[in-house]
């Protein structure tokens, strides 16, 4: 397979060379396809969590989100973590 750089994408890649960051071109190619990789498995894995979300929404299992309900969910965490507290004075938080 022969890739045409950009003469900007040539210069990147020269300049990382020289400041010892890769030994060759090709490692610095090899190291951007595994970031492009690594986001590629990311971004599939957050769509396959957003279709699960939307499925759950779809089957009634959803949670209206307002401003009261995440005061009260404020106020329930923090109840939890005084009770907490309470229970183990000699713990640090």
């Amino acid at each position: 397979m022969e890739v045409h750089l950009t003469p900007d994408q040539e210069a990147f890649i020269r300049r990382a060379i020289e400041a010892g960051r890769f030994g060759r071109a090709e490692d610095a190619v090899e190291e951007a396809l595994s970031l492009w990789e690594e986001r590629e498995r990311k971004r599939a894995e957050f769509l396959a969590t957003l279709d699960d979300a939307k499925a759950s929404i779809a089957r009634g299992e959803g949670h209206v989100v307002t401003q009261q309900s995440m005061r009260d969910l404020a106020a329930e965490v923090k109840q939890r973590g005084r009770a907490r507290l309470a229970a183990n004075p000699s713990t640090p938080p």
